[in-house]
């Protein structure tokens, strides 16, 4: 019970002490994270930390070795594939269609969990509904293949959005995109936690995930090192230690949210030449 008297809600997705072993390495080592309903938990660490593996075994796609994976409450071994697949959806950081589907054809792929279920019939009005939220509507019969990198990653978001799980998973969705479309991805990730689901996002881009974030959880060697709100999280000493490169916390003009930045020395000022005389 909760101090107030109220049960304590089980998250939406956990991983409890939870390691993976791939190629007989161990990538995780007794990792924790929590996506509570409603919120938007941004994974950020350095290259190689173990965040895309940790999605992974938050979605089911990689077993864990030792600890615990749930999907609302229930171990993921638990669920069926399909189940599973009406639970949570997963944005892998690439998108790779090797025939000629349209844009639209490629979108329509995410309702596949729910053929044969009283919501497929919402399939033709969900997959409308994606392509205009992520501003693909122009696109929709264009091949698949021939689109920009950034299309295809929005295209790709679209897939997921139309699931319409109440988990969403998403690994590096902005990557691929520019400023307007990064902040799109995060405003339709907050609209799906403001309806109530669980958006998890592997991030690169710090002050992103300071903007957007509700928390942060940080890995490095494949070992969760922190979890909090960006202002707990994004501090100095911790991000110059993870990164292995100095860093500097600045305050959004605006929002005064953290700002994230390398830190850089001014570069020195020019020794003046002296200029030559003309004299022989």
């Amino acid at each position: 019970m909760t101090p107030h008297g109220a049960t304590e809600v089980e998250p939406l997705a956990r991983a409890s002490a939870a390691s993976v072993v791939l190629g007989g390495r161990t990538v995780l080592h007794d990792v924790d994270i929590d996506v509570n309903g409603g919120e938007i938990v941004a994974v950020v660490g350095p290259n190689g930390a173990g965040k895309s593996t940790l999605l992974a075994a938050l979605a089911g796609d990689v077993p864990v070795e030792r600890g615990r994976v749930a999907i609302d409450g229930r171990p993921i071994g638990a669920w069926s594939t399909a189940e599973l697949a009406r639970r949570r959806s997963v944005l892998t950081q690439d998108t790779v269609v090797s025939f000629p589907f349209t844009v639209r054809q490629v979108v329509a792929m995410g309702r596949t969990p729910w053929v044969g279920t009283p919501a497929a019939a919402d399939d033709a009005v969900a997959v409308a509904a994606a392509l205009v939220q992520t501003e693909i509507a122009h696109l929709a019969d264009r091949p698949f293949p021939l689109l920009s990198g950034g299309e295809r990653a929005r295209a790709a978001l679209a897939r997921v959005l139309v699931q319409r799980t109440p988990v969403l998973l998403l690994d590096e969705p902005t990557a691929a995109l520019d400023i307007r479309h990064q902040e799109l991805v995060f405003r339709l990730a907050r609209d799906r936690a403001a309806a109530g689901d669980g958006v998890a996002v592997v991030i690169h881009d710090l002050s992103l995930a300071a903007a957007h974030a509700d928390r942060i959880v940080v890995v490095d060697r494949g070992r969760t090192v922190a979890s909090g709100t960006p202002e707990q999280v994004l501090v100095a000493p911790l991000l110059s230690a993870v990164y292995r490169h100095d860093i500097d916390i600045v305050a959004h003009p605006r929002t005064g949210q953290p700002l994230v930045l390398p830190h850089r020395e001014p570069e020195p000022a020019p020794i003046p030449t002296p200029a030559r005389s003309s004299l022989p």
